[in-house]
């Protein structure tokens, strides 16, 4: 009865760990979608104008995933030196960088998670753990000593 109200959506805002977390200087949360197949469950992530070496995707305490991202400084240093003689007067773009933590189910198999991000999109294929089997029900023969 306590997982109906305190599972779910519920479990990591009073189980989670303290607040602020380590990524809280983060700018943004990236939007996700959460699909759950048969078989496993998929992540899809918004990283536009991120590659695969601009994110990081991890699993911490045995069953968060951790999703970070952040632009490479490099490309915005170059544009700068190019234009010494600029001027600048308002840069709000900066760095884009954003983090999101995801707990999950307990039936997934963590060392067989998969990342990839194409066209902008990160997604994360976390595979779920066979359904154990039903017991069947087999009937008991009773004897009796009387």
């Amino acid at each position: 009865m306590a997982d109906l109200f305190f599972g779910g959506p519920f479990r990591r805002i009073l189980y989670g760990r303290p607040f602020p977390p380590d990524w809280a200087s983060a700018s943004a949360t990236a939007a996700m979608d959460w699909v759950e197949t048969p078989t496993s469950h998929v992540l899809r992530i918004n990283v536009p104008g991120l590659g695969k070496d601009d994110v990081k995707v991890q699993v911490e305490d045995g069953n968060v995933l951790t999703v970070r991202g952040a632009a490479p400084h490099a490309a915005a240093e170059k544009e700068r030196e190019r234009e010494k003689e600029v001027v600048w007067h308002v840069a709000e773009r900066g760095r884009p960088e954003f983090a999101r933590e995801v707990a999950l189910p307990a039936e997934v198999r963590v060392e067989q998670i998969r990342a990839s991000v194409d066209n902008g999109v990160l997604t994360v294929v976390v595979p779920k753990e066979p359904a154990p089997a039903q017991p069947r029900t087999r009937p008991i023969a009773v004897s009796s000593k009387l």
